[in-house]
């Protein structure tokens, strides 16, 4: 899952930098390049949260910890995700046809943030943090018109000075920490649900009813059902309650589907079909940030060019996506001690 996570990151990253001629909001390549988008970071974020307060759970059963333990578990990827953050920002900066400046926040200080909240995560009950993701998936409504909906992407991503970096952080950047926190709890509530089947069951058919009833609203009123942004019943930028409800329930169904039977002493799905997805699964920051690199280059090298046409944008994406495949399969057979998660293990080890 993590592997899929990523790769769909790589996708639509791509797709943005590369849209081909032609293709306009409502064509069906566009209408799947943005359902992978709109999957990617929820499932990216989920997936890490998971991550997270699975470590954290694991450091608190092995002894109690004081708050300076837990600050030497949280410095480290604090710092980590922080640079890697900046380091994205750089190598697509504005400045050379990219998308960002270069203090922009973006998902990986959300996760920063993230790292920060795992310890009192780790110390809450499920319901508390059932109760907690409610009101984070319903806090686009009480932000309301300060999240930015009518922003151009520009004003998105830049900030002046120190107030304002906060309020894109926290409030209405690109991946604010609210409502955005919802998948990093989703991914806690899935870790204490693994073995309550019903439960998360459950929670994938209410999913599906709200996503019904929001198709259902989207026809009779006329509205898009879905845009990156503007006026639609789900929005990305910024995300509002009908898409953070509609995407946690795929990211449900998407969790419940490749676990199969594995959780009960059978089987991944399709017996580890999967498996080959696995090393990409275990470096998805190191590929995060290293495709920004490439597609820096393709951005600058774009500039003033025209739009590639629709067969060759989807083979160099398809083809961008699909190549960290055995690219992440060599890393770890030939250098897998390079890499932004060995160097986190590393810290990680020397502050114990």
């Amino acid at each position: 899952m993590r592997a899929i996570a990523v790769l769909c990151m790589v996708e639509v990253h791509t797709a943005a930098i590369l849209p081909p001629e032609g293709v306009s909001v409502g064509h069906p390549a566009a209408f799947v390049a943005a359902a992978f988008g709109g999957m990617a970071a929820p499932m990216f974020v989920t997936i890490s949260g998971w991550g997270m307060y699975s470590s954290a759970i694991r450091r608190q059963e092995r002894k109690p910890r004081s708050v300076d333990d837990w600050a030497r578990w949280i410095f480290p990827r604090l710092l980590i995700l922080t640079a890697c953050q900046i380091l994205v920002n750089v190598l697509l900066n504005s400045d050379r046809g990219g998308r960002f400046e270069w203090d922009t926040p973006g998902v990986l200080t959300l996760l920063a943030v993230a790292s920060i909240m795992t310890p009192a995560l780790a110390n809450l009950s499920l319901r508390t943090r059932g109760l907690t993701l409610v009101l984070a998936m319903l806090s686009p409504i009480a932000i309301g018109d300060y999240s930015g909906a009518d922003w151009t992407w520009w004003e998105r991503i830049s900030s002046n000075g120190i107030g304002q970096w906060l309020e894109r952080l926290l409030l209405n950047g690109t991946y604010p920490a609210l409502p955005w926190i919802s998948f990093v709890l989703l991914g806690t509530l899935i870790h204490d649900l693994q073995e309550n089947h019903k439960a998360r069951e459950g929670l994938i058919v209410a999913g599906f009813i709200f996503t019904s009833i929001s198709i259902s609203y989207s026809i009779i009123t006329g509205n898009e059902w879905a845009l990156t942004e503007g006026d639609a019943v789900l929005t990305f930028f910024p995300a509002n309650t009908p898409f953070l409800i509609v995407s946690s329930t795929f990211v449900l169904l998407a969790q419940r589907c490749l676990e199969g039977s594995e959780s009960s002493g059978g089987e991944p799905w399709k017996g580890g079909a999967l498996s080959f997805l696995e090393p990409a699964g275990r470096i998805t920051l190191t590929i995060y940030v290293a495709h920004f690199a490439l597609l820096g280059l393709i951005a600058f090298l774009m500039q003033g060019e025209p739009r590639l046409g629709i067969v060759p944008a989807f083979a160099v994406t398809i083809g961008h996506t699909l190549m960290w495949i055995p690219l992440a399969k060599a890393h770890q057979e030939f250098i897998p001690e390079i890499s932004f998660e060995e160097l986190l293990r590393k810290m990680n080890q020397s502050s114990r």
